[in-house]
């Protein structure tokens, strides 16, 4: 390989890292977010979600030459949601974020759906699972978040304790 060889491909791999750069510089506000609500942990303190993030944009970057036509942000959101997935019993119990009273399968779907607007379908073939299951696990999760900011009191439509069941799952689980 020649020596004009060799600075073209630096200069590319040069392109390359500062679109990168650029890419984080635009989306990482907007990811950690993301992580921080997966991982049921506050803004000022969210190590998890940190390190979630951090990993996925590595891979991401590890990736760019491969998916060139593929958008940055959602490899990044998708290599984010299943390394959550894979590493949701670290964030069974939320440290006080605004979605904590949630389990972490219901922080997911919900986060994906409605925070990041994926497709119901999408968002099945992400997890592996049946539309109609990501329909009825963001709905029951809806449910939850409204229920816990209504507070104490009678719960509206058979919310109570009894459909809410052990561990603060609801009926349809």
């Amino acid at each position: 390989m020649g020596n004009q060889e060799k600075n073209r491909r630096r200069s590319e791999h040069a392109r390359r890292a500062q679109e990168f750069d650029t890419f984080v510089a635009g989306a990482a506000r907007r990811l950690l977010h993301t992580a921080t609500l997966l991982t049921a942990e506050t803004r000022a303190r969210n190590p998890y979600a940190r390190e979630l993030l951090t990993a996925a944009l590595a891979h991401t970057y590890a990736l760019r030459e491969r998916n060139a036509d593929e958008d940055p942000y959602a490899l990044t959101r998708d290599d984010l949601a299943l390394r959550f997935a894979r590493t949701a019993w670290r964030h069974h119990g939320g440290r006080g974020g605004p979605l904590a009273v949630l389990t972490p399968h219901e922080r997911l779907v919900l986060v994906l759906r409605l925070y990041e607007g994926v497709e119901e379908e999408q968002v099945g073939a992400l997890l592996g699972l049946p539309e109609a299951r990501i329909r009825a696990v963001c709905a029951r999760a809806v449910a939850r978040v409204r229920a816990e900011r209504r507070g104490p009191g009678p719960a509206p439509s058979g919310l109570g304790a009894a459909s809410r069941g052990a561990g603060g799952r609801g009926a349809a689980a």
